[in-house]
């Protein structure tokens, strides 16, 4: 296959590209990066000197594709499929960026801040920078629920890269501050995505390394076994 994607079935941003492959039916070869792991992580340097995750390979045109986002927009552009991810409309598009951004920033990073502190070394925690990531939270969840007030996807009636990013971002703000309890119309958008077939696999995929001492080990099972139900 052109396509090969470094990633590990556990990162939010390697959900994204995974996602996205999948929504459109692109093959690709997946290739599981340990970064603990030194040959692994050095076979990933070799590709991104940055040394993270996702990032894709296209053998067929030797372009190197880091980052989620980009990689995304790479595989919309250059392998499209029945679902376009990118409004073909200027303005639409940048919209559609910024909800990206949006999730990606304000969600994901914040609700990774809360779930990475749990893994600190004793006397190391930051316990400030928890706190600020909750207030993030709380002001995300409140423009959440009023943009999804009257839309099924973030960008109208079409699933989009908004909706990609929102997927894991949600997910996993969910688990750490739960939406449902003040937030809707959010509770529902992030039930919608949780219900599509791909993200239901990436669920999965990520269930099978799930890393020992995970905090939200009870509530990230309960959401799989929701959905198998």
């Amino acid at each position: 296959m052109a396509l090969t994607l470094y990633y590990h079935p556990f990162s939010s941003y390697c959900w994204k590209a995974l996602i996205a492959l999948h929504e459109n039916n692109v093959p690709f070869t997946a290739r599981t990066i340990d970064l603990s792991n030194e040959k692994e992580a050095a076979e990933l340097k070799a590709l991104w000197p940055i040394g993270k995750f996702p990032v894709l390979q296209d053998s067929s045109r030797n372009h190197i594709v880091p980052e989620s986002s980009i990689i995304i927009e790479y595989v919309d552009q250059h392998y499209p499929g029945k679902v376009p991810l990118i409004p073909a409309d200027r303005d639409l598009a940048r919209q559609t960026r910024m909800r990206d951004r949006f999730f990606d920033f304000y969600v994901m990073d914040q609700a990774s801040k809360i779930i990475t502190d749990h893994f600190r070394p004793a006397g190391k925690n930051d316990s400030h920078g928890v706190e600020l990531a909750r207030k993030a939270l709380a002001r995300a969840y409140d423009m959440i629920e009023k943009d999804m007030a009257n839309k099924t996807w973030a960008m109208g009636d079409s699933f989009t890269l908004a909706d990609i990013a929102a997927s894991p971002a949600l997910f996993y703000a969910d688990l750490v501050e739960p939406l449902a309890s003040r937030h809707k119309n959010a509770a529902a958008y992030l039930d919608r995505l949780m219900k599509r077939p791909v993200f239901i696999k990436v669920l999965k995929d990520a269930l099978a390394v799930l890393p020992p001492g995970f905090p939200y080990d009870a509530q990230f099972k309960a959401s799989l076994q929701r959905l198998a139900a």
